[in-house]
């Protein structure tokens, strides 16, 4: 991908274009997919429909060095101003490809990734499992979307991952469930 910057100056567009105040700034771009990184650990979006939380899960990725984001359709617009403002500008720094259905990402992952789909009802809790990262092995971290998370089938494919909290609540929201996940994964890589 190749970037070019060049930039105007002209209160009067920002002024006729903005939707908020504080908005100083306006960016024109390309929109883009890109191939992910085969070799790489992923990130995988079932479904999102969320442009906030879309964001703030692209800007978690990038803190916890994950370049690589799967999103399976059908799924929030990635590029809709309200994603790439939450995503303070990360949207620029990940491989973002999105694909038609899951069964074509794990097709293309399912020898080189293993696969982490976290549940409501998964096997093992993530507080317990013992994390082991292989040298010859990516992982991919599969998130479901905001209101119905992932169909049971998802049991069925790599180690399901439950994150434990207390039930005063019914489920955590998908932005910091990812960020958890990511946390766990990535926290040796900065022992």
């Amino acid at each position: 991908m190749q970037i070019i910057f060049f930039f105007e100056c002209n209160d009067r567009i920002v002024e006729k274009l903005r939707d908020k105040e504080n908005c100083f700034v306006i960016g024109v771009f390309e929109k883009y997919n890109n191939e992910l990184d085969k070799d790489s650990n992923h990130v995988v979006l079932v479904n999102p429909s969320d442009m906030g939380n879309m964001g703030t899960i692209i800007r978690t990725c990038v803190g916890f060095g994950i370049k690589n984001l799967a999103v399976i359709e059908p799924a929030v617009d990635i590029f809709n101003p309200k994603v790439v403002r939450a995503s303070m500008g990360a949207v620029f720094h990940v491989n973002i490809c999105r694909y038609d259905s899951f069964d074509t990402y794990y097709a293309i992952y399912k020898e080189s990734h293993d696969m982490f789909p976290f549940m409501l009802n998964g096997a093992k809790a993530l507080q317990d499992y013992e994390i082991e990262m292989k040298v010859d092995r990516a992982f991919s971290l599969i998130f479901g979307n905001e209101a119905t998370g992932l169909p049971d089938t998802y049991s069925e494919i790599g180690q399901s991952i439950l994150i434990n909290y207390l039930h005063e609540v019914d489920s955590l929201n998908l932005s910091i469930a990812t960020g958890i996940g990511l946390y766990e994964f990535t926290k040796k890589y900065f022992k």
